[in-house]
């Protein structure tokens, strides 16, 4: 199906692909019609003409294969142009439409909960091309985990390959996204395949005899004049043997994967097999597929017909066959040879293609955004970086900055006026620290950094339900992170305007009893405030440095260049702000 798309040429090849469906769906038709003619003048006049029924019902069904396989196509092709859209809407950080990942929120995480990783406008919506369940938990589960360099370097080196790999990313999510649509729990599905299930080896007998003899009882029904009422013992007898594999084919079908689900995974695999890959990573997901011992492929392929089977027993035209020939033996036969010979492979194949997704995923964000920037790992207590800029803002207006902290500096403590860009400074450093964390380009000139946990407090609200203070909120974050850093991880900090729910007093105080501690500790990091006189400190401590982001007030506005800058903010805007505001001062 995708050997014959030409990738340049989606709309034309989408309006030939509607015609042929609509082309066979018409000769579909025609047959059906005939199939019922034929079988209708041949029972009551021209026997003869039965004998043209096995072929009328082959083209019928090859005319229907054809027919599906038209109509995957449409809805492949349909899905590679909506995925157009979705690139600009990304590109231009149009992101409401993606979905937000709420349900990955999560306050007590490390950081997860203050650099916008999910939620409306976050790197979710950004990041994420995974089409199921377990794709999605786990890129939520690699964008939340520990920074991990050498992860991360292997990360790279796969991400940076499929990069370059455009029609195979396009290929692979559109495949996903075209044919998984309501997804089913496989847990119970997987515990079957894992169970010992056999075939009666004295059905054998009952599953040669149906099939001869129903079609000798019905050609000597039509043809030699035996009686109907041969045919009414037949499906009798049929019931008896049917009846001990009608349960198990039940069972079977009710816990067996949506259609569309194995259909994506047998697309999935042969576009794997086909693709040649240099990284390591890469080649050792798609040996599960590609080996001598099985074609995963062609045993999908067959699951899927099994599949639709079992699904589709109750259909009429099916229970006709199945009374006359006692097809339902066949098919358990067949579909426990599968289960005992290839059952195994299922799992691990599904596992592969999770991981498969969020690199797709990752390898997409890499293609879209070409950002150039390659992480240096280091092993020194610093971070360096140039130009650094926050991805969830638009690139024609975000506004690059330089930043470093050296093995000397363990605290910077950042003053600014309000809105001038301190907090989304501090997210920009953040987030691009996931990113690398990830196996991504961060979004800067340079990038270097040591081997930290990042820790973040940012955004502690009050919880009504819990008798939560925000400021109790903030104490409590503020003691997990001492709590982490005693314990000896290395930590790099952002800490968003510390202590702000007490009075200036207490919170100047506070704020430097917590410096002198999380320097005890080694951690590392950045502290907003609004509290000027915490700059002093820079004279009295050696491992301490001031930064801060200016604003230029003239008489009526406010301008900011979000420039980070050395040294304590000089002013500040808050009285100014509020007369705008329309506050008057007496």
């Amino acid at each position: 199906m995708i050997d014959q798309i030409d990738f340049s040429k989606l709309e034309t090849t989408l309006s030939n692909t509607k015609k042929k469906a609509a082309g066979l769906s018409i000769i579909r038709l025609i047959l059906f019609f005939g199939i019922f003619v034929v079988a209708i003048v041949g029972i009551s006049e021209v026997r003869l003409l039965l004998l043209l029924l096995p072929l009328l019902i082959g083209l019928f069904v090859y005319f229907i294969l054809q027919f599906n396989k038209q109509k995957d196509k449409e809805a492949f092709l349909k899905e590679l142009i909506s995925m157009r859209g979705d690139v600009q809407l990304r590109k231009e950080r149009k992101l409401s439409t993606f979905d937000p990942g709420i349900e990955f929120q999560e306050k007590s995480h490390p950081f997860a909960n203050d650099l916008d990783l999910f939620g409306e406008h976050s790197l979710f919506q950004m990041l994420n091309h995974t089409v199921n369940k377990g794709g999605k938990e786990k890129l939520v589960n690699w964008m939340k985990s520990q920074f991990d360099p050498s992860s991360a370097k292997e990360r790279s080196t796969s991400i940076n390959e499929l990069s370059t790999k455009g029609e195979f990313l396009q290929s692979f999510e559109a495949l996903g996204r075209a044919f998984i649509k309501k997804e089913k729990s496989k847990d119970e599905f997987y515990q079957w395949l894992e169970s010992s299930i056999s075939f009666k080896s004295w059905l054998f007998i009952p599953m040669v005899l149906g099939p001869v003899g129903g079609l000798a009882l019905l050609i000597g029904t039509l043809y030699f004049g035996l009686a109907f009422g041969w045919i009414g013992l037949w499906i009798l007898l049929g019931g008896a043997f049917l009846a001990t594999v009608f349960k198990p084919l039940q069972e079977a079908g009710s816990i067996m994967p949506n259609q569309g689900d194995i259909k994506t995974f047998s697309f999935w695999s042969a576009l794997l097999v086909k693709e040649n890959f240099a990284d390591e990573r890469l080649k050792t997901l798609q040996h599960d597929f590609k080996n001598e011992e099985i074609e995963a492929p062609k045993v999908l392929e067959s699951l899927e017909q099994k599949t639709f089977m079992i699904q589709s027993r109750l259909n009429m035209v099916y229970l006709v066959f199945n009374f006359l020939f006692w097809t339902d033996l066949f098919l358990w036969w067949r579909l426990v040879i599968w289960k005992n010979k290839n059952g195994k492979f299922l799992q691990k194949w599904e596992s592969n293609f999770d991981e498969l997704q969020v690199l797709v995923s990752l390898g997409s964000f890499a293609k879209e955004e070409r950002s150039v920037c390659e992480v240096e790992w280091l092993d020194k207590e610093i971070i360096d970086v140039e130009k650094i800029t926050h991805p969830l803002l638009h690139p024609e207006k975000a506004i690059g900055n330089d930043f470093s902290m050296d093995d000397h500096n363990q605290v910077v403590l950042l003053t600014g006026a309000n809105m001038s860009g301190k907090t989304t400074f501090m997210r920009t450093l953040g987030i691009n620290m996931v990113l690398a964390n990830l196996g991504l380009r961060p979004f800067a000139k340079r990038f270097e950094m040591g081997n930290f946990q990042l820790f973040t407090s940012m955004r502690n609200s009050d919880n009504l339900g819990e008798s939560v203070s925000s400021f109790y909120a903030e104490l409590a974050r503020i003691k997990l992170l001492l709590d982490t850093a005693e314990a000896g991880t290395k930590v790099f900090f952002l800490l968003d305007e510390i202590l702000k729910g007490t009075n200036t007093a207490d919170r100047i105080m506070g704020s430097e009893a917590l410096i002198h501690q999380l320097y005890a500790a080694g951690g590392k990091g950045i502290i907003s405030t609004h509290d000027i006189e915490l700059s002093e400190l820079e004279a009295k401590l050696d491992y301490l440095v001031n930064k801060s982001f200016h604003s230029e007030i003239t008489d009526k506005e406010i301008h900011f260049d979000y420039t980070i800058k050395k040294g304590p903010c000089p002013s500040f805007n808050a009285h100014k702000l509020m007369e705008l505001m329309g506050i008057r001062f007496q």
